[in-house]
């Protein structure tokens, strides 16, 4: 499941207005690059390494069985055709990444779809309610108990955070005051360094290494 892709969708979904609260062209970027690192932590793309026959800056596709989610199989289909630059991969990727994301909640009953326009000669224009709030107060809750209580964040909200803030997109998931924003901001950058990564575990150590390799192409 692409789990950090779904979540951060979610969460940015939750509004009044039931449409993501950040501009299509950095929503697109975030969806892209959340899309290589739930590959990362499937350990199935990581970084180039030093030694090997490859640029330093590129994404390498690692070996496994096909993966059964439709979200990432177009990113990891990019990947093993050739390793490239997260710029390359995310500029590849950001077209259509939204599209296959809401496709698979509504697939999966989680929003549902509000066509506000018709247009015969542009693209139509849409709202996602949610079907049922349970996943995203869940993702919110574990976001608010990073940010605030200090707590250990599992991978996918670490990343969230990482992504949202490499951005300055934080404000479209919480409402502060400056005193807030000063302490978020710092937090934010804490968890961005991979403090939170357990050295032992490889998936978290895979997706942390690639999330520092694919924070600049946001930038």
């Amino acid at each position: 499941m692409a789990r950090i892709a779904e979540d951060l969708l979610l969460l940015l979904l939750d509004n009044a207005a039931a449409q993501p609260a950040v501009e299509p062209g950095r929503l697109h970027r975030l969806l892209a690059a959340a899309v290589l690192l739930d590959l990362a932590y499937d350990c199935r793309v990581r970084p180039a390494i030093p030694g090997e026959p490859v640029p330093a800056d590129r994404l390498v596709a690692l070996a496994g069985p096909p993966p059964l989610d439709p979200v990432v199989r177009p990113a990891l289909a990019l990947l093993e055709q050739a390793p490239v630059s997260a710029t390359e991969a995310i500029g590849k990727l950001r077209k259509h990444t939204e599209d296959r994301v809401i496709d698979q909640l509504l697939r999966t009953g989680q929003i549902h779809q509000i066509a506000l326009s018709q247009n015969r000669f542009r693209r139509n224009t849409y709202a996602w309610p949610l079907a049922s709030r349970a996943r995203v107060d869940q993702a919110r809750s574990a976001l608010l108990s990073t940010l605030f209580d200090g707590n250990r964040p599992d991978p996918a909200t670490a990343t969230i955070i990482s992504l949202l803030h490499t951005v300055g997109a934080l404000g479209a998931v919480l409402s502060l005051n400056d005193r807030g924003w000063h302490w978020v901001c710092d937090r934010a950058s804490e968890i961005a360094s991979g403090t939170w990564v357990d050295d032992a575990n490889m998936a978290e150590v895979n997706l942390a290494v690639t999330t520092a390799a694919v924070r600049p192409a946001l930038v």
